[in-house]
């Protein structure tokens, strides 16, 4: 018999065991951090208007700002990537909904199922930098998404006064016990474009506005 099957499930174990143990302890973790926010009336304002929003965040903030919207229902895009299978548990184990996909894996797929969660009235978030990189860089399909759902866009960022950073290509941050964690909202902005050309030449203005709030670059 091939070994390919049993690999495959020692696979799945791991990815299973990694995300259980990853959300258990996230939220211990997690529990410890001293939250403070910065702008958050802009996100309120947005929200009592009732329209749906795609949030854009920076890849290696990720932790601490799913932490301070945990339960909440967002869609996160994750990557179909092994690591993005994790991180897909962790998110629904904090009250998250997932949509999977990416720039270079199920792109096309990826856009239509965001925009199917923002005119079912959900928010969705989307790292643009994700899910391999280059770090900070955006990649216009949040700002595509948008355009087509006819939807504001907010930025958050996280900035953390003590945190590990790992050796990864985004500089994934974790904050140490008790740190200081500031998440900070932009005002939401309109996509001017009406085509998809269009919206992608906007990215830069997008990129701008999520830099605005985000932490430090210590890459």
């Amino acid at each position: 018999m091939s070994d390919e099957r049993p690999a495959g499930w020692r696979r799945r174990a791991k990815v299973a065991l990694a995300a259980s143990l990853g959300g258990t302890l996230v939220r211990l973790l997690a529990s410890t951090w001293r939250m403070t926010t910065r702008n958050a009336g802009a996100l309120d304002a947005l929200r009592a208007s009732g329209t749906p929003l795609v949030i854009v965040l920076w890849h290696g903030e990720l932790l601490p700002i799913l932490w301070q919207h945990r339960d909440q229902g967002v869609s996160v895009l994750i990557s179909t990537h092994a690591d993005g299978e994790i991180i897909a548990r962790i998110c629904k184990a904090l009250g998250c909904r997932t949509v999977r996909g990416s720039s270079s894996r199920g792109g096309a797929r990826a856009l239509l199922e965001l925009v199917r969660e923002l005119e079912g009235g959900h928010e969705v978030a989307v790292t643009p930098d994700g899910p391999r990189g280059p770090r900070r860089e955006f990649a216009p399909g949040a700002v595509v998404a948008a355009m087509r759902a006819g939807v504001p866009v907010i930025a958050f960022g996280a900035t953390v006064d003590r945190a590990w950073r790992l050796r990864s290509w985004d500089r994934f941050v974790i904050p140490k016990p008790f740190a200081k964690v500031t998440i900070a909202y932009s005002e939401g902005a309109r996509v001017v474009a009406t085509g998809p050309r269009e919206a992608e030449a906007e990215a830069p203005r997008f990129r701008a506005l999520l830099m605005s709030v985000c932490g430090p670059d210590e890459g």
